[in-house]
C-alpha cells in the first residue's frame, strides 16, 4: 500500500505542476461578458472551471479553443426532440436550431428556448451527456475494467496468494467488510448490503481521485456535483427505508422517553422525523462540499495569477504563479487525502443508518 501511495503522489505531482501552467497560460473566451475595464473576473473564472459544462474543454492556444463536443439531447413542446453536438453552439457564443446556452440572468449555464425574435420562450427538457455524466461513464467503465478483472484472477487463484490488481485492492474490500460493514449493521445482516457499500466506497474514491488528473478524460467534479452526492445520498436513504423494520419506526413515533416528551406535544416523535430527513441531506452535502472546496481553493490560488498579472503586469502574474502553483500542489495531495477520507465517511455513515434501521428487539 505504501509503494502505491508513493505512485499516485509522483503520478499526481507532475500533473499538478502541468494543471497550473495550462491554466496560467489559459486566457479568458472570446465569447465571455468581460468589464469594460479589461480586469480578469476572477469569480467568473473560478465558477466555470468547476461547473458543469455541455463540452470538455481541454486548452485556449492563442485563438483557438481546444475541446471536445458533447451530445445535446433536449425536448421541446413545439419541436420535439433535437439532438446534435455541442459544437453547434460554437462555444456557447451562437444559437443553434433555436436553442442557446445562456450566459446570465436566472438561467445562466441552461439551454434555453428562442423565438423568431430570439426572445426566451421555455426550458427545454434537458437530457445532455454534459462533462459530468461523460465523468460518470468513464468512472463506470474504470470500475468495470477494475473489478471483472479482479474477479477474474479471484476465480483463478482460489488456492494462491493474490496477486497484482486483486492484491491492491483486496485489502480494501475486507476492510469495508470488517471494519465497516460487520461493527456497524451486525454478523448476521450485513452481507446484503455490501454490494451497495462497497460500489457506493469505490464509486466515490475512483471519482474523487479522477477529479485530481487534469487531463481528459479525467478532471471531471463528479462528486463536487450537488446533483450526483443528492443521488447517493437518496440510494442510502430508500434502501435504509425499505429494509427498515417495526423496531425503527416505533423509535420514531413512540420512542421510550418521558411522557411530557410526547403529549400534548410530540416533541421527540417530531425530532427523531427529523432526523430521517437530515441523514441523507447531511451526506449529500458534506461529500459535495467537502470536494467543491478543494477544486474551489485551486482554482482560486491560480486565478491570483490572472489577477496580479492584469493589475500590476506580466512580472507579478509570475512571480505570485510560483506561491499560487506550490500552494495548488500542496492542496492537491491533501485532496488525495481527502478523497479517501470522504469516500469511507460515506460508506461508514450509510452502513450506520442500515444497522439502526433494523436494530433487535431489546426487551
Amino acid at each position: 500500500m505504501t509503494r502505491f501511495i508513493r505512485s499516485l503522489l509522483l503520478i499526481i505531482l507532475p500533473l499538478t505542476l502541468t494543471y497550473g501552467i495550462c491554466m496560467a497560460n489559459e486566457e479568458p473566451k472570446e465569447g465571455e461578458p468581460q468589464p469594460e475595464d479589461g480586469k480578469f473576473q476572477a469569480g467568473k473564472f473560478v465558477i466555470e472551471h468547476v461547473s458543469d459544462a455541455y463540452e470538455w474543454h481541454i486548452a485556449t492556444l492563442g485563438e483557438t479553443e481546444i475541446s471536445i463536443p458533447l451530445p445535446v439531447i433536449l425536448h421541446s413542446s413545439t419541436k420535439g426532440w433535437n439532438i446534435f453536438w455541442s459544437s453547434q453552439f460554437h462555444h456557447g457564443l451562437s444559437a443553434y436550431n433555436g436553442f442557446r446556452i445562456e450566459h446570465e440572468g436566472k438561467n445562466e449555464g441552461k439551454i434555453v428556448e428562442l423565438n423568431d425574435h430570439g426572445e426566451i420562450i421555455d426550458l427545454p427538457i434537458d437530457l445532455s451527456i454534459t462533462k459530468t455524466v461523460t465523468g460518470i461513464f468513464v468512472s463506470v467503465i474504470a470500475m468495470l475494467l477494475i473489478f471483472l478483472s479482479i474477479a477474474k484472477s479471484a476465480k483463478r487463484s482460489v488456492n494462491r496468494a493474490p496477486s497484482g490488481m486483486q492484491n491492491l485492492f483486496e485489502p480494501i474490500i475486507l476492510f469495508i467488510r470488517d471494519e465497516v460493514a460487520k461493527p456497524a449493521i451486525g454478523e448476521k445482516k450485513f452481507e446484503r448490503f455490501m454490494p451497495f457499500l462497497l460500489t457506493v466506497f469505490f464509486f466515490i474514491l475512483i471519482n474523487n481521485l479522477f477529479g485530481l488528473i487534469p487531463i481528459f478524460p479525467f478532471g471531471a467534479n463528479v462528486t463536487g456535483n450537488i446533483a450526483v452526492t443528492m443521488v447517493l445520498a437518496l440510494f442510502t436513504f430508500f434502501i435504509t427505508t425499505f429494509n427498515s423494520n417495526k423496531h425503527y419506526w416505533k423509535e420514531i413515533y413512540n420512542p421510550e422517553v418521558p411522557w411530557w416528551l410526547k403529549f400534548p406535544i410530540p416533541l421527540m416523535p417530531i425530532v427523531e422525523l427529523t432526523g430521517v430527513i437530515t441523514k441523507p441531506f447531511v451526506l449529500m452535502i458534506r461529500l459535495f462540499a467537502n470536494m467543491l472546496a478543494g477544486h474551489l481553493i485551486v482554482t482560486v490560488f491560480v486565478g491570483l495569477i490572472f489577477i496580479f498579472g492584469k493589475s500590476f503586469g506580466i512580472e507579478a502574474g509570475l512571480g505570485v504563479s510560483v506561491v499560487s502553483v506550490g500552494f495548488s500542489v500542496f492542496m492537491v495531495l491533501l485532496d488525495v487525502l481527502v478523497a479517501f477520507i470522504q469516500a469511507y465517511v460515506f460508506t461508514l455513515l450509510s452502513a450506520l443508518y442500515f444497522g439502526m434501521a433494523s436494530p433487535e428487539h431489546h426487551h
